[in-house]
């Protein structure tokens, strides 16, 4: 007799979490965007379950070496707005490399993520770095 085990959310022993490290040097903003949202939501896990936060922690490194495809570099613009009058302000992509290139991986993923209850916590496991240094050597496996 086969049985099929259920995921239950309140016990932490169903849901078991790694650790992935990623390094994005040299490679797609975009695709590499959607695997790691992928490992947050742990969509590649037997037991997926959409409603229950069964993601694995994800390590990216090298976030400044990430690249684009065609004319993003000058063309594509990331706009905030505070909400005050006059408070729009805007940047490319290269002023955002300058400034903060992990913010350039942690907006493209937030996108891949479904907008629910459950995407910030799923955000709270991405770690990013702008180079190879970080401090989870001994969790990654």
């Amino acid at each position: 007799m086969n049985i099929t085990q259920t995921t239950k959310p309140v016990s932490g022993k169903t849901i078991q979490r790694k650790w992935h490290l990623i390094d994005v040097k040299g490679k797609v903003l975009g695709r590499i965007a959607t695997e790691i949202a992928v490992k947050l939501m742990g969509k590649e896990k037997p037991n997926y379950m959409p409603n229950l936060d069964m993601g694995d922690a994800v390590v990216v490194i090298n976030a400044k070496d990430v690249t684009v495809t065609g004319k993003k570099e000058t063309e594509k613009v990331y706009d905030r707005y505070s909400g005050y009058p006059g408070g729009r302000s805007e940047r490319t992509l290269s002023e955002m490399r300058e400034k903060n290139a992990a913010e350039i991986v942690r907006l493209a993923v937030a996108g891949m993520l479904p907008k629910n209850k459950l995407r910030a916590r799923r955000l709270a496991r991405l770690f990013i770095f702008n180079d190879e240094n970080h401090p989870y050597g001994n969790k990654i496996s």
